[in-house]
């Protein structure tokens, strides 16, 4: 694995020789061909930061048709050759700092990132591989120990007593789940049975898959962004709510109740292809505040992903009534988190839908209209202070 310490002393010579102490560093933003990149572009651009995009052949129409987001556009047979040493050479003589999107994670995987990646990169490289729900010190793992609310879990499948969810990977595409829903053990058998039947799940991807209850309340995903340089911004900021689309759960949904009952020949997958933004009333963001907390002050992250979390993070749960308190007749709402996103959002609709944005542009005297102009504040001010050290890894 790459000491950070290797990663500081990148960083440390990315200053002029001349005067090394007194002299700023100049840097530039290293952005990964997938997954935010425009908008990561965008908010480089807008602060006149210098821009390297790592396109994919074949997946790079986009960019090109944008081209005055990047000062550079570095394309590749396939992702996974940003690992080549004549790559990483590249991005070091650009004075690259990489901001990690999922795409990176996912297609240049977390072995690589963390033992052959000399590049620095914004936030902790280590804490990626947390996204991931099956490793033993992964998000639920996080969740738990930080005290967040989560759902209940089934240990197996003949425990379910209530509508739940079957989180399975999704067989041939690793990005994605085949999410199901069962009442109970023999409606679990017919929809598992289904499923594999058509492929579209597989025999031990169903052994390894997370069953919890179903969590009937508002949707939301509460961004904020934790902050490594706390002793100038704080610990961190709310940046909105949004919610996901999916293909082609969306379609089912946007189907009267009586013709999705006629639909018994197609699968329901959830496979992500947008947002929407969405809003929250003023007395109900402490919700989202409490978790938040939790988990920016967690030694959890601390001690098993040092330096703990720093950039954007995505909290995605849902407000609901607490089922224990309404079978007492009482109504008391919690918030139940399902899932961590721990790097930048790649939610284009945060900027032009959040309120929260005009509130931190107040906050900071400088316009912040999307997520990112955060990630491109804090690596601003880091640069003009010689302290790039301490928001990589």
């Amino acid at each position: 694995m790459i000491e950070r310490k290797e990663i500081q002393d990148i960083v440390e010579d990315y200053r002029p020789r001349l005067f090394k102490r007194f002299r700023r560093t100049k840097f530039s933003i290293a952005i990964f061909g997938s997954h935010s990149a425009l908008e990561l572009g965008m908010a480089a651009k807008a602060h006149k930061i210098r821009t390297v995009l790592i396109a994919q052949k074949g997946r790079d129409k986009v960019y090109k048709r944008n081209k005055h987001l990047y000062d550079k556009i570095i394309t590749l047979n396939n992702f996974k050759n940003i690992l080549e040493p004549r790559i990483q050479k590249k991005l070091r003589k650009k004075r690259c700092i990489l901001v990690p999107n999922r795409s990176f994670s996912v297609y240049v995987e977390y072995k690589g990132i963390e033992n052959d990646f000399r590049v620095p990169i914004y936030g902790n490289r280590y804490l990626l591989r947390a996204e991931d729900r099956k490793d033993e010190k992964g998000q639920y793992h996080i969740l738990e120990k930080s005290g967040v609310r989560i759902p209940k879990k089934f240990e197996k499948p003949e425990d379910i007593d209530r509508l739940s969810i079957v989180k399975v990977q999704q067989y041939g595409n690793e990005q994605e789940r085949a999410f199901f829903f069962a009442k109970d053990y023999k409606d679990y058998k017919k929809e598992a049975g289904g499923r594999l039947k058509k492929k579209i799940i597989t025999e031990e991807d169903l052994k390894n898959a997370r069953i919890e209850e179903v969590v009937l309340g508002a949707r939301f995903n509460a961004n904020f962004h934790f902050y490594g340089l706390k002793d100038v911004f704080g610990d961190f900021d709310f940046m909105g709510t949004s919610d996901r689309e999916q293909v082609n759960l969306q379609g089912f949904l946007n189907l009267p109740a009586k013709d999705q009952l006629k639909i018994t020949d197609v699968p329901i997958l959830n496979e992500e292809i947008g947002h929407k933004g969405k809003t929250v009333r003023e007395s109900k963001q402490p919700f989202f505040y409490d978790a938040a907390e939790k988990l920016y002050y967690s030694e959890i992250l601390k001690k098993e992903y040092p330096p703990g979390h720093i950039g954007p993070i995505g909290i995605q749960g849902a407000i609901r009534y607490n089922p224990e308190k309404l079978a007492e007749n009482k109504k008391e709402l919690e918030f139940v988190v399902f899932d961590l996103s721990l790097r930048i959002p790649g939610d284009p609709s945060m900027g032009p839908t959040s309120p929260e944005m005009r509130n931190l542009s107040l906050k900071y005297g400088r316009k912040i209209e999307d997520p990112l102009d955060l990630v491109v504040m804090e690596l601003e001010y880091a640069a003009k202070n010689n302290r790039l050290a301490e928001i990589v890894t």
